[in-house]
């Protein structure tokens, strides 16, 4: 399980184990948190093509789906 910080998540940069949707790197572009500090918003973006896609950022915690940094 990759642990993350919810306050570090932007820019940080990430790698699909299981290519997504023909990408396999990414960078964590936008988070939004509400009232409570909790995150509300997390977009990713495909480093090769800049496309968007918003993701539930506990999703990054699981390693059989996604590791921390480019590789």
């Amino acid at each position: 399980m990759n642990k993350i910080n919810p306050k570090k998540l932007l820019q940080s940069k990430w790698t699909a184990v299981n290519t997504q949707k023909k990408q396999k790197h990414f960078m964590v572009t936008k988070v939004k948190f509400d009232e409570q500090g909790e995150v509300s918003l997390c977009l990713i973006e495909a480093v090769l093509t800049r496309a968007e896609f918003s993701i539930n950022w506990r999703e990054l915690t699981q390693e059989t789906d996604w590791l921390m940094g480019w590789k």
